[in-house]
């Protein structure tokens, strides 16, 4: 199976963007109560046996099982017989949200995250149907169960054979978008290692830097609009709490953060596309993006979007057939690419990258760059074969950089 998600957006009527308001309100509910309900069977094991707590006490039966998926779906089931709001929506939508607690419970264990918390009125931005009808799309229309036929404007076609099997309806401040996901009933093979290698090292002073010599400057998303966001969020700052000039200023700080990351997923995409132009291997480092967003550098790692570049890369090499592998980030500044002798730690300052003992010289974060690629290549098992025929890419053959 193969699946593709396509995101477009919607064009409802007033009448459905208040079916939409009315949907996600009661998502919103529906999501807290069973959050309610799961944190209070969590904290009635916290209480002692003979004693009680001074500020709170839940009272709840020493045999009761832990709220489950699957029990809340049950009592979800029980409760829209009697409650008039619930029965508006549909069930497999209702069933939908209760799945995403559940998917923030497994992460809390699994993955180190937070405990999950309660929505806030309008916190709630999006609700799915995990399955539509038959021809879901027509004539720039999406049927979708219960609500009707909205219509959307479809700007790109949707490749015949697939299937539409579920659809996202998603509210952003500048409107509603659905992502419907595409599925095909065919295999798609992982690309092979093939052509030529490319490695890339991410960095601050220049966003990326290739194996074959390209640097591209960081274009600066948030910084840029940083002192029009400090402003707009003064305003808003100095506006009654819930007035309608609180909404209108808080609606303009939206669009300009929604605006900010629509530029860098932009750019994101653009370079991607330019990268596996010539490339049949691509070669990035496996960084702790965690720990740089952590660091004293953390709000301008954040700006880059590195994660964000990866995966957006990862996923083109994979609809272009380019081979694309994350490889160990340790000491890539620190090694020659031309003779792999370990020159030791470089100042941030010193941007050139001068080898005491071949002399090779190039631009330090091209140099890291070439010994991602290395790494890759020996991964792959094609290092040998690379070098032994001089192909490797972007080190010129001068008296500085003999030939490998």
């Amino acid at each position: 199976m193969f699946n593709l998600t396509y995101e477009f957006k919607l064009k409802p009527t007033q009448n459905q963007i208040a079916l939409f308001e009315e949907w996600l309100e009661t998502h919103r509910r529906v999501y807290n109560h069973a959050l309610a309900e799961r944190k209070s069977w969590y904290k009635s094991r916290f209480c002692q046996v003979n004693a009680c707590s001074l500020r709170n006490c839940y009272i709840i039966p020493a045999d009761a099982p832990r709220p489950t998926f699957a029990s809340q779906c049950k009592s979800l089931t029980a409760a829209r017989k009697e409650n008039e709001y619930l029965k508006r929506v549909n069930a497999q939508s209702l069933q939908q949200t209760l799945r995403r607690l559940e998917k923030a419970f497994v992460s809390m264990w699994e993955q180190n995250h937070g405990f999950p918390r309660f929505r806030k009125l309008g916190r709630m931005r999006s609700f799915s149907f995990p399955q539509l009808g038959v021809n879901p799309l027509a004539n720039g229309f999406v049927k979708l169960p219960v609500i009707g036929a909205v219509k959307m404007r479809q700007s790109r076609d949707i490749p015949n054979g697939g299937t539409v099997k579920q659809a996202r309806v998603v509210k952003r401040i500048s409107g509603w978008y659905v992502m419907l996901t595409v599925q095909w009933n065919v295999s798609t093979p992982q690309p092979m290692p093939h052509g030529e290698a490319v490695g890339i090292d991410v960095g601050l002073t220049s966003f990326l830097a290739t194996s074959n010599c390209l640097l591209v400057k960081r274009p600066r998303f948030f910084l840029t609009c940083e002192r029009k966001l400090k402003l707009l969020q003064q305003r808003v700052s100095r506006k009654r709490i819930g007035s309608n000039n609180w909404h209108k200023a808080h609606k303009k700080v939206a669009l300009l953060h929604e605006y900010v990351a629509n530029s860098r997923k932009d750019f994101h995409r653009k370079l991607s596309h330019q990268i596996c132009n010539d490339a049949g291997m691509v070669f990035v480092e496996d960084l702790n993006l965690v720990a740089l967003s952590r660091g004293m550098l953390g709000k301008h790692c954040l700006d880059a979007g590195f994660g964000q570049f990866f995966n957006i890369l990862e996923q083109t090499c994979f609809k272009r057939d380019v081979y694309f592998q994350k490889v160990d980030a340790r000491k890539t500044s620190q090694i020659c690419p031309n003779c792999g002798t370990q020159t030791g730690k470089k100042e941030l300052s010193e941007r050139t990258h001068i080898c005491s003992h071949c002399g090779y010289t190039t631009d330090r974060d091209v140099a890291a760059a070439q010994v991602v690629a290395i790494r890759g290549l020996a991964a792959v098992g094609h290092t040998v074969k690379m070098l032994a025929e001089g192909k490797f890419i972007g080190i010129p053959v001068t008296q500085e950089s003999p030939a490998l």
